[in-house]
């Protein structure tokens, strides 16, 4: 028995030590960034991996001077401003069509909800060309228009999670409001919407950490004249010939992925629990 249990452990310890190195590799990277956002521009490239001392350490110099290169505060609010309203319109709609989906059953529905699922399959360098056309006719090269490209684009995992939640929860409850008085928005809202919100955080949190960080969408649908991403903003460091300034370029992407890295950490404990209530029943 003690065999055994020195057995566990020792399995327990080697799992715990691997696991560690794992996640020392993933945050490596980061580690390095926020290092040389320290640095000055010259040392970065001879030392990348030491520590900002002497010489080489500028503070918040990089910080001010990225902020005002690139115009960080209005990226900055153009990016929230295309982030919150893409994952609201995400929510509202795909959980409305998730639930039709999975309460109406019939050969229109099943070929819907196929459809989302392929479309998440579906590269998007497929169809790029074809959506920026499509967006610059329609008039939606704009924070507001892009929106409704996102809603597009996020709906196929956002109906696959909610539509198989959806399945879980028992009809008799929907019934029951409906025999109280309850009309169908009245049902969804008042009902549905509550008991979704494992899966709408989960799904929430997957869409924000995608629009907040996406580029290449922004850049084929926006006036890029007039909006500009954070992502879109910091591509503006790169000068002629290749030549970036890296600690400009280290400071604002600390600034920029810090937001999401917040908003992940915060709320995390919902993800695996949204994704395993929505995908067991699918």
């Amino acid at each position: 028995m003690k065999s055994r249990q020195a057995s566990k452990r020792l399995k327990n310890g080697l799992f715990l030590v691997f696991f560690s190195v794992v996640s020392l590799a993933y945050l490596m990277p980061i580690g390095i960034v926020v290092i040389n956002s320290f640095k000055r521009k010259a040392y970065i490239n001879k030392y990348p991996f030491s520590l900002p001392t002497g010489r080489d350490f500028v503070g918040l110099e990089n910080y001010r001077a990225g902020v005002e290169a690139i115009g960080f505060f209005e990226a900055f609010g153009w990016s929230l401003f295309i982030t919150v309203g893409s994952v609201s319109l995400i929510l509202l709609c795909t959980s409305m069509c998730a639930w039709y989906i999975s309460r109406v059953k019939n050969r229109w529905t099943r070929a819907f909800y196929y459809l989302c699922v392929f479309s998440m399959v579906v590269p998007f360098q497929m169809v790029m060309y074809t959506l920026s056309k499509t967006a610059d006719s329609l008039g939606l090269g704009n924070p507001l228009g892009i929106t409704v490209v996102y809603l597009g684009f996020g709906a196929g995992l956002a109906v696959f999670l909610f539509a198989g939640f959806m399945r879980s929860v028992p009809l008799e409850i929907e019934e029951a409001a409906m025999i109280d008085g309850c009309s169908p928005p009245q049902t969804f809202f008042l009902i549905v919407l509550p008991i979704l919100k494992p899966t709408m955080v989960s799904v929430g949190i997957l869409e924000t950490m995608w629009i907040w960080n996406d580029y290449l969408l922004p850049t084929l649908v926006l006036d890029q004249k007039k909006y500009k991403t954070i992502p879109m903003a910091i591509q503006y460091l790169k000068g002629g010939y290749g030549s970036i300034d890296w600690g400009l370029m280290m400071a604002m992407l600390v600034l920029a992925i810090l937001p999401v890295i917040l908003f992940y950490v915060s709320c995390q404990k919902y993800i695996i629990k949204g994704v395993a209530a929505g995908a067991v029943k699918g």
